[in-house]
């Protein structure tokens, strides 16, 4: 399946590269999970936030972040009071389990 340019393979269980401590690619550290089966599909911003995150992990680090802009961004708080932003409460949910339920 291509992706095109605004979309990564993600692998679902971390690969964990092992970039050690020169400027060159090592053997990754869990190369079973660089498999078909384990990759799904992310746009670029998703697959670097994610990194070498579990999904459940980094679906509530996403889900975090409103709660970090009620309690630190003032800006972000304004825009809520004029109605600029609605904060719906919905869970997080991933573009492959839209299309693969």
């Amino acid at each position: 399946m291509l992706l095109g340019d605004r979309w990564h393979a993600d692998h679902l269980e971390a690969v964990q590269r092992n970039w050690g401590t020169e400027a060159k690619l090592v053997p990754a550290l869990k190369p079973e999970n660089h498999n078909i089966a384990n990759m799904m599909p992310a746009c670029v911003p998703c697959n670097l936030s994610k990194h070498a995150m579990p999904l459940e992990v980094w679906r509530d680090w996403l889900a975090g972040y409103v709660n970090s802009l009620n309690n630190y961004h003032p800006i972000y708080r304004l825009a809520k009071a004029y109605g600029l932003i609605a904060w719906t409460g919905a869970p997080v949910v991933f573009f492959f389990e839209k299309v693969n339920p």
